[in-house]
């Protein structure tokens, strides 16, 4: 069968990646976390102590991105896809609030961006990726045949994420974990370098009330449909 791209964008802690995890492991795709892929500049950025106040130094950072070695393996073990830094495996390390807390900056900033997307491009060129982020229908593969957006409300986003951190032993407030999705919500829309939007011919889900069961269900569905599509086209 003829192999297709999928977008998944959406908001923060929507399950973006859950969902392109598993619909990749389900279908032999390869899953690509394109957040992880910042989440990881920012990282480097933060070893390097790029960062000063609320601002960071955007000269010193464009070096950073040209040593930065982005790629994913998947883990035998749990079958999930994970993320290396320069060879080292940063999965956890990325998701920490140091770094969630930073990221939506570093991802405002355009070099950065066509930097990244340049290496997303590549990644799909060939098909048969299933990638999740915030600009993957509208910038990375506008003519993927098959695109989705997700949203949940901020609260319900907010418990999710203070439930991987609970599993991940950290110690975090709902409120300060709330106010870090609002303010990822607000950098990520109003943004000058593609901001989050859904694409005129993505599917919409919300998610608030479904169970990652449902996700799952709803969302193979619809590549089946895609992929029937693309075979008969």
């Amino acid at each position: 069968m003829r192999k297709i791209n999928v977008a998944i964008d959406g908001f923060s802690s929507c399950g973006k990646s859950t969902m392109a995890k598993d619909l990749a492991r389900t279908v032999g795709y390869t899953c690509i976390d394109s957040g992880a892929m910042y989440r990881a500049v920012t990282l480097y950025a933060l070893r390097r102590r790029l960062f000063a106040g609320d601002g960071v130094d955007e000269a010193g950072l464009r070096d950073a991105v040209g040593r930065t070695d982005i790629t994913f393996a998947m883990n035998p073990e749990t079958g999930l896809t994970e993320t290396y830094l320069n060879g080292e495996n940063v999965e956890t390390a990325i998701r920490s609030m140091e770094v969630a807390s930073r990221v939506s900056l570093i991802a405002s900033l355009g070099f950065v961006r066509t930097t990244l997307v340049s290496q997303q491009q590549a990644m799909g060129r060939h098909k048969g990726v299933v990638m999740d982020g915030r600009d993957i229908g509208t910038v990375v593969f506008p003519d993927a045949e098959l695109k989705i957006f997700v949203t949940a409300s901020p609260a319900i986003r907010a418990q999710r994420r203070m439930r991987e951190y609970a599993l991940k032993g950290l110690h975090v407030s709902f409120e300060e974990v709330l106010e870090n999705v609002k303010a990822r919500d607000l950098t990520d829309t109003t943004r000058s370098e593609s901001p989050l939007t859904k694409a005129p011919d993505a599917i919409e889900l919300d998610n608030s009330h479904m169970t990652v069961r449902e996700q799952q269900a709803w969302l193979l569905a619809h590549f089946n449909r895609a992929a029937e599509r693309e075979e008969q086209a």
